[in-house]
């Protein structure tokens, strides 16, 4: 049996499917995050929401909805639930009366802190069990990974087709 590096897409699948299993991994992670730091007031449809306004403080209502592939009143009732429970601001954008720019509050910074750092640690565990080459090697990859994934992504959080020049 040929090595998988000789074989077309060899190791791209591997690290493909081993990258898709880390995915869901760390979605059940983040659950249990969620749930284990008293944060169950924000589903993972307004988590999604947060981590956008969070890298991207200020986003007017419409590139969010773009960015979250979803209708504007699905939004707006994401938004609603959020503000009521403090965790987003609603605010007039400063280009345009008629629109509306979103920014979490320092309650919904520091909700999204508390998931970020149950998940580092459960990540930083596993990591600094690694072998000093493997871990060397993730970074690496995973550096690699997320270069192309944000540089590839288009309005609405899809990878688009990267060329192999």
């Amino acid at each position: 049996m040929p090595a998988p590096d000789l074989v077309p897409g060899g190791f791209s699948h591997q690290a493909t499917q081993s990258a898709s299993g880390i995915i869901e991994l760390l979605h059940v992670m983040g659950e249990r995050a969620r749930e284990s730091a008293g944060t169950a007031p924000a589903s993972a449809s307004q988590l999604r929401l947060m981590y956008i306004v969070d890298r991207d403080e200020g986003i007017r209502m419409r590139t969010l909805c773009r960015r979250l592939g979803t209708a504007p009143p699905s939004v707006s009732r994401l938004c609603d639930r959020l503000q009521a429970i403090g965790f987003l601001e609603r605010l007039p954008s400063p280009d345009s009366g008629r629109e509306v720019t979103l920014r979490l509050t320092t309650a919904g910074r520091a909700h999204l802190e508390r998931i970020r750092e149950q998940r580092e640690s459960v990540l930083q565990h596993a990591i600094d069990a690694m072998p000093p080459a493997e871990r060397r090697a993730l970074a690496i990859g995973l550096a690699g990974l997320h270069g192309q994934l944000s540089t590839t992504a288009d309005d609405h959080g899809t990878p688009g087709t990267v060329s192999a020049a």
